[in-house]
């Protein structure tokens, strides 16, 4: 009885997440997310973007870390990989991609605050499925990993993965210290569109929702997608209008070729 409420309790907040994700990505075609090139002071007060970073990012790596570690599947092959394979992302991004950022920039409490409970359920969703839901409802064998979803999913998530911190390499050295002009990206995938380090992001969703072939992995790329998809419109828009000569007619937005 425990376990069939608990899956309920699951499916119920995978529901809410993606009726989360949808009013997110209808509100960022009219509200600018305000944190990184779209800063702004009417999101209120602000702390470090390094702080900022670290502290908004981390939750999920502890949250997976602790499910983890109090289910009975831990180093079992097929739950030990995900684990894995998962805490690689966000070990990047809560204790190297903070404290490679350059300047001083800020970021909004507010903002941090709502990525804080933005991660804080995804951690629940993958974690609880993975390690403690999974291995009652649909077991991964040892055969998963030689599956065309398992092995697909982990190419497309590290195709992903090299283009992300690729991207974030393009734009950390856009500038020689001391300059403090601002430049559009043009190396790597910036060739051909200007959030490529979001398209990387979204490449690593995706082949995680496929090489899990959950409903938690499917959930976490929708929501990646309401997040990222228009918020790269508006940095499409703001380098359109602030490099209308480097503008190349050709250049998308997220996907190379398509939008």
């Amino acid at each position: 009885m425990e376990q069939a409420y608990s899956l309920e309790l699951f499916y119920n907040v995978c529901f809410i997440v993606s009726l989360l994700g949808f009013v997110v990505f209808v509100s960022l075609y009219f509200v600018d997310a305000g944190y990184g090139k779209m800063r702004s002071d009417k999101w209120g007060p602000a702390i470090n973007n390094k702080v900022g970073w670290f502290l908004m990012e981390v939750p999920v790596f502890l949250v997976m870390l602790y499910l983890w570690g109090t289910s009975e599947v831990r180093f079992q092959v097929p739950y030990f990989i995900f684990f894995f394979i998962f805490q690689w992302h966000y070990f990047q991004r809560s204790f190297i991609f903070p404290y490679l950022l350059k300047g001083d920039s800020k970021m909004p409490i507010v903002i941090m605050l709502l990525s804080v409970l933005w991660n804080l359920l995804n951690g629940y969703l993958q974690g609880y499925w993975l390690f403690h839901l999974a291995p009652v409802y649909q077991p991964y064998s040892s055969q998963w990993l030689t599956s065309w979803q398992f092995v697909l999913g982990t190419v497309l998530f590290v195709i992903g993965w090299l283009i992300n911190v690729h991207s974030d390499y393009v734009i950390r050295h856009l500038r020689q210290p001391g300059d403090t002009n601002h430049y559009m990206p043009k190396k790597g995938l910036y060739r051909f569109v200007t959030s490529a380090n979001y398209f990387g992001e979204i490449t690593e969703w995706a082949g995680w929702a496929l090489l899990t072939f959950s409903w938690a992995g499917l959930v976490f790329f929708w929501f990646t997608c309401c997040n990222l998809i228009p918020r790269a419109n508006s940095i499409y828009n703001k380098y359109k209008q602030e490099f209308p000569k480097d503008f190349s007619p050709h250049l998308k937005r997220v996907f190379p070729f398509i939008y």
